[in-house]
C-alpha cells in the first residue's frame, strides 16, 4: 500500500493527433475533438494557470509504433525551457508516451529535456527491453497500462489482450518499477467520473506509485484520490471543457502538503 501521499501531482494532459491538442473518447480514433490546433498555444495557456507538470501522447506514435509527433513535442520542450530561463523559475516536469519503442528514442526524448518517457504496447511485449530500460534509465522510464475490463490494451488501445492489468502491476512491481499511468479506457474521455473502486484497490496491492488518468472529471475526484493515496492525477477532457479549473485542482492537491 502507498500509504497517504502528501499531495497529488496534477498533470494537464496534451494528447498529440497530426500536430494537434485533441481528446478521444474512449480511444476511439474515430471520435476525435480538436481543441487547438496549436498546442504550444495550450502549453501558454496551462503555464499560465500554475502547472508544473505536463503530461503529452502522441496518439499516432501510439497507433503507428513511431514517434510521429515528434517534432511538435520537441517544440513544446524548447517552449518550456525558454519560460524557465526568461522567468527564473522551475520548468514543468515534462513526460510523455506513444510510440516510443527503442533505446534511441528514449535517449531523443531525454536529450530534448523530457523528464519521463512512457513504455505501453513496448512494456508489454517486449519485456526484456522494458526490464533493461528499467536498470538502464532508472524513474526516467515509466509504464503505461492502459485496460480495458481489467485487461491490458495495447497499440494505442486498439487491442486488449488477455492480461490482467493488476497482475501486470505486480509484474512490473517486481521487475523495479518505481511508478505506473493506469488508464481506464472506459472511463476515458467521458467526463463521467474516474474509476475509485479500481485505484483504491491499486493502492491497497502495490508499493510502487500510482498515477491515475481517465474519467476525472470533478474536484470530488481529485480529492478522493488524493485521500486514497495516489501520488499524481492526469487531466485532460475535464480541463478542456471547463469542469475542472486548473488553478483550484493544483490547489487541491496542494493542500496540507509537506
Amino acid at each position: 500500500m502507498t500509504g497517504l501521499a502528501k499531495r497529488l501531482e496534477i498533470w494537464p494532459a496534451i494528447d498529440l493527433l497530426q500536430g494537434q491538442a485533441v481528446r478521444l473518447t474512449k480511444g476511439d480514433y474515430q471520435k476525435v475533438k480538436v481543441y487547438f490546433r496549436d498546442p504550444e498555444e495550450i502549453f501558454s495557456y496551462f503555464v499560465s494557470k500554475g502547472a508544473r507538470h505536463l503530461h503529452m501522447v502522441d496518439l499516432d506514435g501510439a497507433r503507428e509504433g513511431y514517434s510521429v509527433n515528434f517534432d511538435t513535442i520537441k517544440k513544446i520542450a524548447a517552449l518550456n525551457r525558454q519560460y524557465a530561463e526568461k522567468n527564473g523559475t522551475k520548468a514543468l516536469e515534462l513526460e510523455v508516451g506513444g510510440g516510443i519503442r527503442s533505446r534511441e528514442r528514449i535517449e531523443d526524448y531525454l536529450a530534448i529535456g523530457i523528464d519521463h518517457v512512457i513504455l505501453g504496447t513496448g512494456a508489454v511485449k517486449d519485456p526484456d527491453f522494458t526490464r533493461s530500460m528499467i536498470a538502464e534509465y532508472g524513474p526516467a522510464v515509466v509504464i503505461g497500462v492502459d485496460a480495458l475490463n481489467g485487461k491490458v490494451a495495447v497499440q494505442g488501445w486498439m487491442d486488449v489482450t488477455s492480461l490482467s492489468g493488476l497482475d501486470f502491476c505486480r509484474k512490473l512491481q517486481k521487475e523495479g518499477v518505481k511508478r505506473v499511468i493506469y488508464t481506464d479506457i472506459s472511463k476515458d474521455g467521458m467526463l463521467a467520473g474516474t474509476n475509485l473502486d479500481l485505484y483504491r484497490e491499486l493502492t491497497r496491492e502495490l508499493s510502487m506509485e500510482i498515477t491515475a488518468s481517465g474519467g476525472i472529471s470533478s474536484m470530488d475526484d481529485i480529492s478522493r484520490l488524493k485521500e486514497m493515496g495516489v501520488r499524481s492525477a492526469i487531466i485532460g477532457k475535464a480541463i478542456y471543457e471547463g469542469r475542472i479549473d486548473l488553478e483550484k485542482a493544483i490547489e487541491i492537491g496542494d493542500k496540507d502538503a509537506g
